[in-house]
């Protein structure tokens, strides 16, 4: 089956074919840049860097809190999962400093949280939101596994590696081919995106382009809701001069519709560094999604069709957390805008809206609220983004 999804999948876009390091949300290039602007106090990457090093998860002093089993959803064992979405936030923030200051105390703390879920954690349980968990916190781990490969004092680096491949791998393959055992249609598509986001991170972490792949194809072709043409499903062309593309969430709720974009987004900067350009597929799908999303939080008007499922018929485009304040859209303005000089208003203003309640920067894990919506995203996009 995924020799045939391959065939397929290369007529349109290159998989990976050799993988490179850093490589997942941010490259080596990234960091340099960065770096630079940092110390010559150049914003908004100054502004950026200043945001950062205000959160209390970017601080030395953080102290992991790993259990053997992470809970999440309604089970007899009580939620603990947030004990791992705070630790990865502070890991996340902690290699950040280091790859931008050099100052090896940064990674030998980040380091130190990821040594101690390594050697505790075991399991991932819960109701079905455990499947939520592995996708998105294995991304999150994964991403701060991939930039601190590079520290080389660090003796962890196997055991992550190992983590990431045998506990949280696993769970997000076994989603994708069987959807906990519901209809292929019944969850929602950031369900199937974070999993597929944790498989590509997983398998650049661990040099394994058969995960990779697995990821990409399915991108293309997958039967879920996560697949490109199904996440953003319906595309209105030239309204009002603008081409806008209806998310599959945009019936249920805006803070939803705006975690999916984000996992979007997030997937095909990921793809982008291993050099399969996935932002500019079908058009700038991905793009035409961002725009819809952000004019109709901004308050203005977007058609909309009734969209159906086994589940659902939404009539009408959902007002339920219209507005809300997620850390996705300086890395979509800066690769859409900026890189590529696309027509972006929107998402331009959604970005700047963000940076304004943000206090001049989008922030990152514990600045947009205490549960786990506000560590859906790892952040510092203004910092880490900005072209």
């Amino acid at each position: 089956m995924w020799y045939s999804l391959l065939l397929y999948a290369s007529a349109f876009s290159p998989l990976a074919t050799a993988l490179v390091h850093p490589g997942l949300l941010h490259s080596a290039t990234d960091f340099t840049r960065v770096a630079s602007k940092v110390a010559t106090q150049t914003n908004p990457w100054y502004a950026g860097y200043q945001k950062l090093i205000a959160n209390s998860h970017a601080q030395t002093t953080w102290v992991a809190a790993p259990v053997p089993i992470v809970y999440r959803g309604v089970n007899p064992n009580g939620q603990n999962y947030g004990r791992l979405y705070n630790d990865i936030a502070a890991a996340y923030a902690l290699a950040l400093r280091w790859k931008i200051t050099d100052d090896a105390q940064y990674a030998k703390a980040s380091a130190a949280i990821v040594d101690a879920w390594s050697s505790t954690l075991t399991e991932i349980g819960g109701s079905a939101d455990r499947f939520l968990a592995a996708g998105l916190y294995g991304y999150q781990m994964a991403n701060v596994v991939e930039i601190l490969r590079a520290y080389p004092a660090w003796t962890g680096f196997t055991a992550a590696k190992n983590m990431l491949v045998n506990i949280f791998y696993p769970m997000s393959h076994h989603f994708l081919v069987n959807h906990n055992d519901a209809a292929i249609n019944h969850y929602w598509s950031n369900w199937d995106l974070c999993n597929l986001n944790n498989i590509l991170a997983v398998g650049v972490v661990a040099d394994n382009q058969t995960m990779f792949n697995e990821a990409i194809n399915y991108f293309y072709n997958g039967g879920g809701n996560g697949a490109i043409t199904k996440a953003i499903w319906k595309i209105y062309t030239n309204v009002e001069g603008e081409d806008l593309g209806q998310l599959q969430e945009s019936g249920r709720d805006q803070g939803h519709t705006m975690l999916a974009l984000g996992m979007l987004a997030t997937f095909a900067q990921m793809a982008n560094n291993q050099g399969v350009n996935l932002f500019e597929y079908l058009d700038n799908r991905i793009l035409k999604g961002s725009e819809y999303a952000a004019k109709f939080n901004l308050g203005y008007d977007v058609p909309y069709t009734t969209y159906v499922n086994r589940d659902v018929t939404q009539t009408v485009i959902s007002n339920a957390s219209r507005g809300d304040i997620r850390p996705i859209w300086e890395l979509l303005y800066n690769h859409y805008g900026k890189a590529m000089g696309k027509s972006v208003k929107y998402t331009r203003l959604y970005t700047e809206k963000v940076r304004a309640v943000s206090g001049g920067a989008e922030g990152g894990g514990g600045d947009y609220g205490p549960n786990s919506g506000g560590y859906d995203q790892l952040g510092y996009g203004t910092l880490m983004y900005s072209v």
